[in-house]
């Protein structure tokens, strides 16, 4: 049986894109256990129900970040909230990106579009202490331009190397056309010695892993977050089943030594 939400007021809310929010909270009377960067919580609307977000977010002072995008009632509901709403969390679960291991590693993000929210806890983390690690690389794509998130802030990441792309640029853009894929060549670490972190549509993570593995980056060091229909976050329900593996518990973080054959497989 799945526990009751715990009650979270949102104490800031800032606009991401045109369709997407992201939601600082603070824990109204007690907290949940720390959450791991990748690790996700079912985050409770009242009157609408509950869906899994990716913590974006993850102070060292306590509360948790949130990015909601817009595309169905509940993230609807979520995207609408306001300073001073009250919200229910429940959590964490699942599995994380685990950099812990990545020490001594150079390190390559990929993020498409709203993936690279369950990502920024890791580039902070990584760029606030990188003394564990070898060279960060961060290469971000999106749809279009308005579609990118942290443009902002990513400028200011103490990256090796830092690319953003978008598919159909605007009149405005001066940046890189194409896929987010098109930038691993330009990014600088060793392949037998990194660790790949990729989220993003799926199409993108397929195509984002082959590449990786392509560069000779080993697939168990690359490090993909897959996301299927969660209902119940404790491995009950089965609504999130990948092959033997039910994300909620198993996932959503995988090695992709693990996600390709499970992928390769047509759904019914």
């Amino acid at each position: 049986m799945s526990p009751p939400p715990v009650p979270y007021r949102v104490v800031r809310r800032w606009w991401e894109t045109p369709d997407t929010n992201t939601l600082r909270l603070e824990p109204v009377d007690r907290e949940l256990p720390p959450f791991s960067p990748g690790q996700f919580a079912m985050v409770h609307c009242f009157g609408r129900g509950e869906i899994p977000v990716s913590g974006s977010a993850i102070p060292t002072t306590g509360g948790l970040g949130f990015t909601v995008r817009a595309v169905g009632a509940v993230s609807e509901g979520l995207y609408e909230a306001r300073t001073g709403d009250v919200l229910g969390v429940r959590g964490p679960y699942g599995t994380g990106w685990e950099l812990e291991k990545a020490q001594g590693q150079d390190l390559l993000v990929v993020a498409g579009g709203i993936g690279l929210a369950p990502l920024r806890p890791l580039v902070r983390h990584a760029a606030a202490d990188p003394r564990p690690y070898g060279r960060l690389n961060v290469l971000i794509g999106a749809r279009t331009p308005t579609d990118l998130m942290s443009r902002v802030e990513a400028r200011h990441w103490p990256t090796t190397y830092t690319g953003v792309t978008v598919d159909r640029p605007d009149p405005y853009w001066r940046g890189n056309v194409g896929l987010v894929t098109g930038l691993i060549a330009r990014a600088r670490f060793e392949p037998g010695a990194t660790t790949a972190f990729v989220c993003g549509p799926e199409p993108m993570i397929r195509a984002a892993a082959r590449e990786l593995a392509q560069h000779g980056v080993p697939a168990g060091r690359i490090r993909v977050s897959l996301e299927r229909n969660m209902r119940c976050a404790t491995g009950t329900c089965g609504h999130c089943q990948l092959g033997p593996l039910l994300l909620c518990r198993d996932g959503p973080v995988i090695g992709w030594d693990v996600a390709e054959p499970l992928l390769l497989v047509r759904e019914l």
